[in-house]
């Protein structure tokens, strides 16, 4: 079934003149940007967008992943807080985000004489609150993974086959998810909670989220992971870091990371 899916992917990719990726570093836009290189070659390129809801570190990697296989990578500076209506974080914040994002990217697209664009949302993105997804649509931006009805659990077996780095990767998205809607968005506290992942990361935890409610840090660890987390030594220096960032209280989510879990402040 996995074989016969990337075989649906590669036909697709395979009608495109040339294709512009937008390409983060995740699991889903590497395994992405990696077929559509293996199908069109030089007639494709990836389009990264730096942001303060972007990490440095997933910036560094998509460079490299680029630079390893020798595909045209172009940075565009794409500032989510400059969006009108965005940094007040309304429920259709990825809606405003990824309007700008792709506008952008098409700009790109032009100047290098390119026609289509990609996106690496895969099948699993629609049985969630995706806001993105209809900027998508309006801008007829393409979703090959998704029309090859790949899972994610599928794009890393078919990844590891490839030998792509990011087939273990823990799953990310975006900084400015970590906040309740309502809430302000702020560069001071995208950059708190940038600082707070990454030591838990560097701790060793696989899969995180730093969730912020106020001055209060929500920590979202593998359930597995939770008892690791709350050892003496774990803990006293997550606790005195967290609080030298600016966080006033410490938590932990007793029910271990969630994808989308701010989704459940939404109305039905």
């Amino acid at each position: 079934m996995q074989q016969r899916k990337y075989d649906i992917l590669s036909e697709y990719l395979r009608e495109f003149g040339g294709l512009a990726v937008a390409f983060s570093g995740g699991v889903d836009s590497t395994f992405l940007l990696k077929c559509a290189r293996d199908v069109l070659g030089d007639r494709v390129i990836a389009v990264t967008a730096r942001s303060c809801s972007f990490p440095e570190r997933e910036l560094n990697e998509a460079k490299a992943f680029c630079r390893r296989e020798g595909i045209r990578h172009i940075i565009v500076d794409s500032e989510e807080l400059d969006v009108e209506g965005f940094s007040d974080n309304p429920k259709n914040r990825c809606y405003l985000c990824k309007r700008e994002l792709f506008e952008k990217i098409r700009e790109v697209a032009r100047l290098h004489g390119i026609d289509e664009i990609a996106e690496g949302s895969n099948i699993d993105d629609n049985g969630d609150y995706r806001p993105g997804l209809i900027a998508v649509s309006e801008l007829g931006i393409r979703s090959p993974l998704r029309h090859a009805g790949l899972t994610k659990q599928e794009i890393r077996v078919l990844s590891r086959r490839l030998n792509l780095p990011t087939w273990d990767k823990q799953s990310f998205a975006c900084l400015s998810s970590r906040f309740v809607y309502g809430e302000k968005i702020t560069r001071e506290k995208l950059g708190m909670i940038d600082k707070a992942e990454q030591l838990l990361l560097d701790l060793g935890f696989y899969q995180v989220r730093v969730r912020i409610h106020g001055t209060v840090a929500r920590i979202e660890v593998l359930p597995e992971q939770i008892g690791r987390l709350a050892e003496p030594e774990n803990r006293e220096r997550i606790s005195s870091c967290f609080h030298a960032l600016g966080f006033t209280y410490v938590s932990l989510d007793l029910d271990g990371y969630k994808t989308g879990s701010m989704n459940l402040t939404l109305p039905d």
